[in-house]
């Protein structure tokens, strides 16, 4: 979140990406650091036992949020 809120401050375009075992943290942070509009990205934990496939299947989750937050849908 920290690199995040940075990138953001400088007028770049951000998207944090989570994990659901982490989304309250980096909702919690946001809240604190002053930056309420940073949705972060989220999706399903955990990634480390994935095969490439699932792994895959989850980049393209986290892509298609991404877009949706830097289009403003």
């Amino acid at each position: 979140m920290h690199d995040g809120i940075r990138l953001e401050i400088l007028d770049r375009p951000t998207a944090v990406v989570v994990t659901t075992e982490f989304r309250r943290e980096a909702e919690l942070q946001r809240a604190a650091l002053g930056m309420d509009a940073l949705v972060p990205v989220v999706i399903a934990h955990p990634l480390s036992t994935l095969t490439d496939a699932e792994i895959d299947a989850r980049a393209a989750d986290a892509a298609a949020q991404a877009a949706r937050i830097w289009l403003g849908r």
